[in-house]
């Protein structure tokens, strides 16, 4: 989310907003690239400094990292314009298709969103994947196999960080304005509560995970008498219950549901016995 936050105060920055002093009015594309490549090498560095820790340790540099660029967006007022952020970030017109419109931002949200999906799907079955699935598992082993572990997790942080700067652009366009509160502490803890809702093995649970929270949000709240005075602490709730029954998320639960309903295996696909 800090990165999405660092793509987003780019574009405002290098493109055109309501604050005229600071923006340089580059053409939006040009902004949106060099907001980009930006948000990417600090998603590596922000990698570069967290892999030298694991665990409790790694998720606390993140998240100290993610609290400091907060304070710095909202108490700097020459670069990041304090905690007024820009307005009147809008998205541009291509070829005569106005994406400030409804219709045109979400099949251009929903274009970036399958190419993120079809890029991770491809990423895990590459040689490259595989060695960070191994990473993952067992990062001793893959050590003592030559691989170079601390490169390769600062490279999935750079791959990461590049999915982010897209979606950093898609938000400043969408919200038309970018501030310290689009980056702040609870738009950090909704992201990784949507990821563990809908199981970070699967590239489909961040999707799954973002559909039932965002359905929730919206809907459940004027649908349950109280939910919208209680809903952090149903969210919570359920988090807390994923975290202990299913730490696969939703689609974890839905593997074994399927697992108990399934037909069983039939005794002619079982493997014969040498002659």
């Amino acid at each position: 989310m800090t990165v999405a936050g660092m793509a987003g105060y780019m574009v405002a920055i290098f493109g055109s907003s309501s604050a005229a002093a600071i923006s340089l009015g580059w053409p939006w594309w040009l902004a949106v690239a060099v907001a980009i490549v930006i948000a990417v090498v600090f998603g590596t560095l922000v990698g570069w400094l967290s892999v030298r820790t694991e665990g409790i340790y790694t998720i606390m540099i993140t998240l100290a990292i993610g609290v400091a660029f907060f304070y710095l967006a909202q108490q700097n007022y020459t670069l990041f314009n304090g905690f007024q952020g820009f307005n009147k970030v809008f998205a541009p017109t291509v070829f005569d298709v106005d994406f400030r419109e409804p219709v045109p931002f979400y099949f251009l949200a929903l274009v970036c969103a399958l190419a993120g999906y079809f890029f991770v799907k491809t990423l895990v079955r590459a040689p490259f994947g595989v060695a960070l699935q191994g990473i993952r598992d067992n990062p001793r082993r893959m050590h003592a196999l030559g691989y170079y572990v601390n490169a390769h997790r600062v490279a999935a942080y750079a791959a990461a960080g590049l999915m982010a700067a897209v979606g950093g652009v898609l938000m400043v366009w969408y919200n038309s304005r970018i501030s310290p509160g689009s980056a702040n502490i609870g738009a950090m803890i909704n992201i990784l509560i949507i990821a563990v809702l809908g199981g970070m093995r699967h590239p489909i649970g961040a999707f799954v995970g973002a559909i039932v929270f965002v359905l929730a949000q919206n809907f459940a709240i004027d649908l349950i008498p109280g939910f919208r005075e209680r809903f952090n602490l149903v969210i919570g709730s359920v988090f807390l219950a994923i975290v202990l029954f299913s730490p696969d998320g939703l689609l974890g639960l839905w593997a074994k549901f399927r697992s108990r309903l399934g037909p069983q295996s039939p005794t002619s696909n079982q493997r014969r016995r040498p002659q």
